[in-house]
């Protein structure tokens, strides 16, 4: 993916959305990401790329593992509980049957992006190896497919209203409680949704 290639090539100069969460606004036209909270992996002249945090597929890391031959269904059956249930979410509409791990700075392997002081993004069959072995970093979350824009197109969706942006923290996006981490994340930052429609852009 070119925009994850030059942010590894221009480590320490990303754009200012880098580490943000994206809150899509009640009027956000693409149903795909209606009611989404996007973390933002890389953001440059080129574009950006992110990943849904809140919406989740239906198959299970066990399954996962086993369809990717990195273990059989017997060993999958005994994985350690944070492997177990480690919840795989929809990253987004672009290439759904890649695989991408967001995850504390604690593990880190050659292919490992970081993209703030503890968070990186590891998307290699390594991290899914090392989390069904219990070697794994102490935070993890795992998403298939990811959110893209080109050059310009983001910054332009949040002039429009169509996104409000914040600054990201680990307790937000590794909560475990995906199916109110949207309402969290604007009542931690002090939006009220009834009033969202009237906000553009920052909070």
């Amino acid at each position: 993916m070119d925009i994850l290639s030059g942010k590894n090539a221009n480590s320490g100069r990303g754009g200012f959305l880098e580490d943000q969460f994206l809150i899509a606004m009640p009027g956000m036209k693409d149903d795909r990401f209606a009611r989404s909270v996007i973390y933002v992996c890389a953001h440059s002249e080129e574009g950006a790329m992110g990943l849904i945090i809140n919406q989740t597929q239906q198959i299970l890391f066990p399954d996962l593992l086993v369809q990717l031959g990195i273990m059989e269904e017997q060993e999958a059956i005994r994985l350690p509980p944070p492997a177990r249930d480690l919840v795989i979410r929809n990253g987004g509409p672009v290439d759904r049957s890649r695989g991408f791990v967001l995850h504390s700075g604690d593990y880190r392997v050659e292919s490992s992006l970081s993209i703030a002081d503890n968070i990186c993004l590891t998307a290699t069959v390594d991290i899914l190896r090392a989390i069904s072995k219990g070697r794994g970093p102490q935070r993890a979350l795992m998403a298939l497919g990811y959110s893209g824009w080109s050059s310009g197109q983001l910054e332009t969706e949040i002039a429009q209203n169509g996104w409000l942006t914040c600054p990201a923290t680990p307790e937000l996006l590794f909560d475990a409680d995906i199916e109110s981490q949207y309402d969290r994340i604007l009542a931690a930052i002090g939006i009220d949704i009834a009033h969202l429609s009237t906000n553009a852009g920052h909070a």
